[in-house]
């Protein structure tokens, strides 16, 4: 396996990122797999798919056999809790070729479960609820859902993404999920310039919306923020969190000319304070995958099922483009 990492030049390069962690004593814990008799009650916890339950108790069977594998899973579950619920730490968690087959479809999954007995005592340590959670890392389940519809197998298309959740940086609450982070240059110059109560490189929450999670209605949004404003300040006292911002295509201010001032999209979009986007590369990969689950479909075969379907994939065939969009609220 690991001849097959270093044939690539961007893998070789986390394989080096890896040993160099280790090396350095940036390592957290020492990682802890599941047993295989525990591991389908706690895939199914996780809200794992029932098919890919099978492929992980037979994948983790092989790591008892191969120690290079196994080896490997440990390194990346030592590197991704090292200094645990640091903001914006954490390795790469690049995708690898399709050649390792399961090993390499589901690798990243089994640094994540070799990981969960580390995120979950710092859960503790915070005082976090244990829905919460639950629910948070579930979201493992949610996204190896999301892969196999799209791709018809398992795995993780964005395995990046869940480093969030196994290092303790992000939360569901609700409808909605809140990332600890900090004010990049250009929106934290804007919220300062605009009197906010925060500028560039101040703790922040980045507003998430996740998949299969219900309507995106006004009322749970509310319900969801009244739980992050209370959560917080009770878990993370230390921090301080007066502004909440998010990135997201649902924040390009095209789309209210597409859709309903009544729409539940646009009046998410209305709590916050947008910036222009002008300049910006175009994001239609993002709009097209979110909305129909698939990034590379064509445009012109895009359905038209529903109001947004239809006012994105209209706006594409008419030449147009989407883009990311970046706004804040004070808190």
């Amino acid at each position: 396996m690991i001849e097959v990492l270093r044939g690539d030049a961007g893998l070789e390069a986390w394989l080096k990122e890896l040993d160099e962690r280790t090396a350095a004593g940036d390592s957290g814990p020492a990682p802890a797999l599941p047993d295989p008799v525990d591991l389908p009650d706690l895939l199914l916890d996780l809200w794992v798919p029932h098919p890919d339950v099978g492929e992980l108790v037979a994948l983790r069977a092989r790591l008892d056999r191969e120690p290079e594998l196994r080896a490997l899973v440990e390194q990346g579950a030592r590197s991704l809790t090292h200094r645990m619920g640091e903001v914006e730490g954490g390795p790469d968690a690049p995708h690898l070729p399709a050649e390792l087959g399961a090993a390499g479809r589901y690798f990243h999954v089994l640094v994540y479960l070799a990981a969960l007995p580390a995120v979950r005592a710092y859960h503790r340590a915070h005082g976090v609820p244990d829905d919460v959670s639950r629910r948070t890392l579930a979201d493992l389940g949610r996204h190896i859902g999301v892969t196999r519809r799209r791709y018809g197998a398992g795995g993780l298309v964005h395995p990046n993404w869940l480093k969030l959740h196994f290092r303790g940086e992000i939360y569901q609450l609700g409808r909605l999920q809140f990332q600890r982070a900090r004010l990049g240059e250009q929106l934290g110059r804007a919220v300062a310039d605009a009197g906010g109560p925060a500028g560039p490189g101040d703790a922040v929450l980045s507003v998430h919306i996740p998949d299969f999670a219900g309507p995106l209605t006004p009322e749970a949004c509310d319900a969801s923020l009244e739980q992050a404003r209370a959560f917080f300040p009770r878990h993370f006292p230390d921090e301080r969190y007066a502004v909440a911002v998010c990135y997201s295509w649902l924040l390009d201010a095209q789309l209210p000319e597409h859709l309903s001032e009544r729409s539940n999209i646009v009046r998410f979009q209305r709590r916050f304070r947008l910036l222009a986007n002008d300049g910006d590369e175009p994001s239609d990969r993002s709009a097209v995958e979110f909305t129909f689950g698939d990034p590379e479909l064509p445009h012109a075969e895009l359905p038209r099922r529903t109001s947004l379907e239809r006012a994105i994939g209209d706006h594409l065939r008419a030449g147009g483009h989407w883009f990311v969009g970046q706004g804040w609220f004070a808190l």
